[in-house]
């Protein structure tokens, strides 16, 4: 005789589906046992099973697994699975650690510019600062010394829509670099520099491949000293390439040089 069986649960009685929901990034979940209530951070696979990590309104995280209906959405029950679109790719940047915008136009150029010392300079500031000059509208001009510089910034005429940066190099306290920056006064002009002799010097010697810039007796032509201490062809254009070439974003650059340009692109495009 066969033998049937039969599901004898009252429809009523038996649990309702509970519906799957990917754990996305962000999605504020509490957990059935602890109470425990958070935004999902991330998703792991272990050898015990997939889990999840929670982050609550204080900082603090907790790891549960993802259980059958083990988990509240809007205090309802869910059972959280892992997602399945790609993850999320940080933003790129660009060589200055700026978050890059991908297709942005440049803008046209604003009457504020900034200055700075040689062509090397100018070089420089364009291989890591380029994109965030060209989205703000900066333009960046040399000027073969600052000697001149008091009657240089009189004859650009900075004002409250024309601000003027001025970069110097070894711009240091007693340096005759210090006192003609001294002379410049224009509350729509700023000059700020670094302690370098050279712009060259502002790149790490780990970057250039060297194991420190060299000391160079005073009265002897710096670059020139510099590629005979270190052995290199007594040609300073060559040495120039071979140095920016070693540079490639903002990490192979001394903090002080750093620190200057960021503020005098802040000060140029203050609204």
């Amino acid at each position: 005789m066969r033998q049937y069986s039969a599901d004898l649960t009252p429809p009523w009685k038996k649990p309702k589906p509970v519906p799957e929901v990917a754990a996305d990034a962000g999605l504020v979940v509490e957990e059935l046992g602890t109470g425990f209530c958070g935004a999902v951070i991330r998703c792991e696979k272990t050898a015990q099973g997939p889990t999840v990590t929670l982050e609550d309104r204080f900082g603090k995280h907790r790891v549960f697994p993802m259980e059958p209906r083990g988990f509240l959405l809007e205090g309802r029950p869910v059972t959280l699975v892992r997602p399945t679109q790609a993850p999320v790719r940080p933003p790129s940047r660009t060589a200055s650690g700026s978050v890059a915008v991908p297709g942005a136009r440049a803008r046209v150029a604003r009457a504020g510019r900034i200055y700075v010392e040689g062509r090397h300079d100018a070089e420089l500031v364009e291989r890591v600062w380029g994109d965030d000059l060209r989205i703000e509208g900066v333009v960046v001009e040399y000027l073969e010394g600052i000697d001149d510089l008091p009657a240089i910034v009189a004859d650009f005429a900075p004002g409250p829509d024309a601000r003027l940066g001025v970069l110097v190099d070894h711009l240091v306290p007693g340096s005759k670099e210090s006192r003609i920056a001294a002379q410049v006064t224009s509350a729509h002009a700023l000059v700020v520099g670094h302690p370098y002799i050279d712009i060259w010097e502002a790149v790490k010697p780990s970057s250039a491949g060297i194991p420190a810039w060299p000391r160079v007796p005073r009265g002897q032509d710096w670059k020139t000293g510099v590629c005979a201490a270190l052995g290199w062809p007594e040609n300073t254009g060559a040495a120039w390439q071979r140095i920016l070439n070693s540079v490639h974003s903002y990490k192979d650059l001394e903090p002080p040089l750093l620190g200057r340009v960021e503020e005098l692109i802040d000060f140029v495009t203050l609204p």
